[in-house]
């Protein structure tokens, strides 16, 4: 996957991280009960990710409802915000 830095959206940015470093298997297993990686989380509601484009195309509602089901996070922003944070708390 594409880097990424904010919500949804690619920016020119040295300090970008990955979705794979940000949505890490110990993240998504403290969040999560049902899935232990980012990639079967994406799978599981079956979204075809293999760019930060895919991402984008995929509608905030769908997406937003996927979060809510399959982690302890009401919505995608709450997720990549506490992700982001605890990332930066580890550097």
């Amino acid at each position: 996957m594409k880097e990424l830095q904010g919500q949804k959206t690619m920016i020119e940015d040295p300090n970008h991280v990955s979705f794979d470093v940000l949505f890490n298997d110990a993240f998504m297993s403290k969040h999560s009960t049902s899935v232990k990686s980012f990639e079967e989380f994406l799978e599981k509601g079956n979204f075809q990710v293999r760019s930060q484009e895919d991402v984008d195309n995929i509608p905030d509602e769908l997406f937003d409802r996927h979060v809510a089901r399959e982690t302890d996070f009401a919505d995608w922003k709450s997720m990549f915000d506490t992700a982001t944070s605890e990332y930066a708390g580890n550097q």
